[in-house]
């Protein structure tokens, strides 16, 4: 019995596929001639020929858009002598980009043409960008359109002259709506790739302490089965009517407390984990996120010691327990009044995740108040008109002991895959500060370092106040 080919598609589909690959051809033959007849019908100089070669080998030499725009305008100048003004499209429907011949143009807003028009002295060819493709730019055109072609002096245009620059308009078109995508496209790209790093940095790598916790909570469950068997041991004797001193009793008591108190910390402190880790996962993998190619806040106003740093800290106790490292608020870090922010809860509760992970990392013993001790402390402060007149910023620290940072490393401390040299045997990917400075940098604040005496400071400010409505960035 012959054993069919599993490897080859069976006679019907290689049939079907082979008369798809032809029916295509023959649709890519029928446009060729198409078009063969269409720039015949045209019937442009040599010179305009030349202008649109020109223009198609320039656009793929030039990497930047911003060159691309100097292309389009200065082939109309170089070519046929005429002044010419390029307008680009934003996502506001505002003029993103100008770019003209003629002295610099204050980008702005204006009434785009719809139709190749001469009004006056000037000759305006609206650029079009592909239809089919017109939902994966990074913004919303009117219509079509994406941007505008204006040439001076139109007095002198024929009516031939006005289809070549209709044309030539459509091949600029093409190339921006392309060279938009590919931006996009690569913005998103950056964004995933930065992600990644962000999930790995805040959630994976922390989740490893799960492990840590099991193999806890095993112990103290392993310590009370014991217990367990001391009890029935002690009944055992009971029911033989042996006497049981009441030390051995008060012993039994201690053991059964202990274990109950020790798993019920070690409950709280999964538990606390878990809360972390599912706020942590559902702010970075919102679909919001992924939509937009960037991160997107859910701002809303939060008590931000009870919202945010609270759950934080209480998370990174017992890991700041075992390294040795005091929590002291003692030094006018934490104040008596609360704060409340506009911000976004999971975004803002990762970063001082970052900042405890550090201070646990890389906090070290130094000499104060006569001992040696390593501590850390956290509070913030108001500053007034930090963001210009009326508007308050909240400076909130995050301190830990230890040597100050060398003064040639500090500049690179909030640079992406930046590691200072105290970073030397511990783990860490160089990304905890730069996600810190990117969360703050998006609710419209800043980051910072601090050397003191007797450790390190990282703050960051974020406005108290909201700014006027004429102050607002579009």
């Amino acid at each position: 019995m012959d054993i069919p080919d599993s490897s080859s598609p069976p006679f019907e589909e290689a049939h079907d596929a082979s008369a798809q690959h032809l029916a295509r051809l023959e649709v890519v033959n029928r446009r060729i001639f198409e078009k063969l007849e269409s720039y015949t019908a045209y019937n442009f100089t040599t010179q305009q020929s030349v202008a649109l070669n020109i223009f198609f080998d320039l656009a793929q030499e030039f990497t930047c858009v911003e060159d691309v725009y100097a292309v389009c305008v200065m082939i109309p100048h170089a070519l046929f002598d005429l002044n010419c003004t390029l307008y680009v499209l934003d996502g506001h429907n505002d003029i993103l980009s100008c770019c003209s011949t003629l002295c610099p143009v204050q980008a702005g807003t204006m009434q785009f043409a719809t139709q190749t028009a001469v009004t006056g002295d000037r000759l305006q060819v609206p650029i079009k960008g592909n239809r089919e493709l017109i939902s994966l730019l990074p913004f919303t055109p009117r219509g079509d359109i994406i941007g505008m072609l204006e040439l001076t002096p139109a007095a002198g245009l024929t009516e031939h002259d006005i289809l070549f620059w209709g044309r030539y308009a459509n091949r600029i078109g093409f190339q921006l709506h392309n060279r938009f995508i590919s931006q996009k496209n690569k913005e998103h790209v950056e964004f995933i790739r930065g992600m990644v790093k962000d999930i790995g940095h805040n959630v994976i790598v922390p989740n490893m302490y799960f492990k840590l916790f099991y193999k806890r909570l095993e112990a103290r469950i392993n310590l009370l089965r014991q217990v367990q068997e001391s009890f029935r041991s002690i009944q055992g004797e009971c029911a033989g009517e042996c006497s049981i001193d009441d030390e051995r009793w008060t012993q039994l008591d201690s053991d059964i407390s202990y274990a109950f108190s020790a798993i019920q910390e070690q409950y709280k402190e999964i538990f606390s984990h878990y809360q972390s880790t599912s706020l942590f996962l559902e702010t970075l993998l919102r679909s919001s996120h992924f939509e937009e190619g960037r991160y997107v806040l859910e701002k809303r106003k939060c008590n931000f010691k009870h919202q945010v740093i609270d759950p934080q800290v209480e998370r990174y106790r017992a890991r700041l327990a075992d390294r040795g490292i005091e929590i002291d608020t003692s030094m006018g870090g934490v104040p008596d009044q609360e704060i409340e922010v506009v911000g976004d809860v999971g975004l803002l509760s990762q970063v001082y995740a970052n900042l405890f992970s550090n201070v646990v990392k890389y906090a070290r013993e130094v000499l104060e108040g006569g001992r040696r001790r390593k501590f850390m402390s956290y509070g913030w402060q108001i500053l007034d008109d930090f963001f210009g007149p009326g508007r308050r910023g909240v400076k909130l620290n995050v301190f830990s002991s230890g040597p100050p940072i060398d003064q040639a490393q500090r500049a690179g401390l909030f640079s992406e895959g930046y590691r200072a040299s105290n970073s030397s045997g511990e783990y860490g990917t160089g990304h905890g500060l730069y996600f810190v400075q990117e969360v703050v940098k998006l609710h419209g604040g800043v980051v910072g370092y601090e050397a003191t005496p007797a450790g390190n400071n990282f703050y960051f400010v974020l406005p108290l106040d909201p700014p006027e409505p004429d102050d607002e960035t579009p």
